[in-house]
């Protein structure tokens, strides 16, 4: 009896806490509020899509022969940079892209990686993504790991 009588003390104070300490989190405004999430979730993953975007424009610069290779490519991650933005973004910040390697092979090496890792970014942010953002990170971390195969495949 005692223990039973315990026992519901601590499962009621428990509760009681943490009902306690929702209400703070909610009235203090540390729950983030859902669109400002997405907003925000949104405003770094377009921001990173967009020094990528910027990185193909600096490649391309550099080595213009690789322009015919790029051009799709390149294209896809600014329909990316627009997608994930939505509407909720308005402006992005602008990010200066990385030193181009002098070799053209090099700076494709440069761009699969750079690949790799927003793929690898937008991968990671899936759980912390409400459904329809997470679906569309989910197709544009696949096309980016697709951009990082074709950027190092090599023709025989």
């Amino acid at each position: 009896m005692v223990t039973g009588a315990a026992a519901a003390a601590v499962l009621t104070g428990c509760s009681t806490e943490e009902t306690e300490e929702q209400e703070r989190r909610r009235t203090s405004g540390s729950v983030a509020d859902p669109a400002r999430a997405e907003a925000a979730l949104r405003r770094r993953l377009a921001t990173a899509s967009g020094a990528l975007l910027d990185q193909y424009d600096a490649v391309i610069a550099q080595h213009p022969a690789l322009s015919g290779q790029l051009t799709a490519l390149r294209a896809a991650v600014a329909e990316h940079v627009t997608a994930l933005a939505g509407p909720a973004v308005t402006a992005l910040p602008a990010v200066a892209p990385p030193a181009v390697p002098a070799d053209a092979g090099a700076a494709l090496k440069a761009l699969a990686t750079a690949e790799r890792q927003i793929s690898d970014a937008h991968s990671a942010s899936l759980v912390d993504a409400e459904p329809e953002l997470a679906r569309l990170l989910a197709s544009v971390a696949a096309a980016g790991a697709g951009h990082a195969y074709l950027l190092t495949k090599r023709d025989s």
